[in-house]
């Protein structure tokens, strides 16, 4: 079964999901990390097994293997507390945990379409600096002119979608325009793993995740490791066709009046990238009166 399926039940998706996200974060823990021996040659796998897993947690094998199967069972704070911990989940990873096992009702449906004034009055402000408002998929709402004039030339085929990971992943020219293209995608994709908790059974989630399955398997991959993050300043090197290499730190500014909605602003991070900002500017006809 796909948690994707929009056909099975939210209950059971949300489930499947919780499933899935345990195994992968058990597969990533080697015998060593838990103080435990490698096992050698008779191993079957790199990773905990379950029964290990269950031992050092505190809880019943039968309980956690139906909880890696997607049963409905019930699951106590303590448990999960000590299944988090032997899974030495970080702070965004527990936080996804809890938000899948206790089937917290997923936010209400807020209107992104409606952006707020003063957001495209902070845009503007921002200028000399690129920024854009995004939601938590990563669509581009609007952006200010700095960031359209960084990016003027990014694509080599058409921009089906304004998406930050759909014009990653579908233009084939990305990676060599982003010298930490790997790292970025990842996080992208971890960043909207960890919102979609808030979004299992949204037909527009679902719908956009099957697509980029489908279309990529770039994504595929990535989406298939349940990995998921907490926002962070980053480090994003673009090589501009005219400026070079420019070096930005990436900041996130939440909007706080649309809880989906977050302001993304690039500032150079070095002198070197404040001098060649100016170099991606474009020219704009400008009209004089008579």
């Amino acid at each position: 079964m796909s948690v994707n399926d929009v056909s099975v039940p939210l209950g059971q998706r949300r489930r499947t999901e919780l499933g899935e996200f345990l195994k992968t974060r058990r597969a990533q823990l080697r015998p060593a990390d838990v103080g435990l021996p490698p096992g050698g040659g008779r191993r079957r796998t790199a990773g905990l097994r379950r029964e290990e897993l269950a031992l050092l947690a505190g809880v019943g094998v039968t309980w956690y293997t139906w909880l890696e199967q997607g049963r409905p069972i019930n699951v106590s704070t303590q448990v999960l507390e000590a299944v988090a911990r032997t899974l030495q989940l970080d702070q965004a990873e527990r936080a996804h945990l809890y938000q899948l096992a206790e089937a917290t009702p997923r936010r209400a449906a807020v209107d992104t379409t409606t952006i707020p004034d003063g957001v495209h009055e902070v845009l503007r402000a921002l200028d000399p600096l690129p920024a854009i408002l995004i939601n938590t998929r990563y669509d581009v709402l609007t952006s200010n002119e700095a960031h359209e004039d960084l990016f003027w030339e990014w694509h080599s085929l058409p921009c089906v979608h304004r998406n930050l990971i759909w014009c990653n992943v579908t233009e084939p020219t990305a990676r060599g325009q982003m010298n930490n293209y790997d790292e970025h995608i990842r996080y992208l994709v971890a960043r909207m793993r960890a919102d979609y908790a808030h979004h299992i059974g949204d037909p527009d989630w679902e719908e956009d995740i099957n697509r980029l399955i489908e279309l990529s398997d770039e994504f595929a991959e990535l989406w298939a490791r349940h990995e998921v993050a907490e926002a962070q300043t980053r480090l994003r090197a673009f090589v501009h066709p005219a400026a070079g290499e420019i070096r930005f730190t990436a900041t996130e500014l939440a909007v706080l009046e649309v809880p989906d909605l977050r302001i993304l602003a690039y500032t150079p991070c070095d002198e070197q990238s404040w001098t060649r900002l100016p170099l991606t500017r474009r020219q704009r006809a400008t009209t004089s009166g008579t």
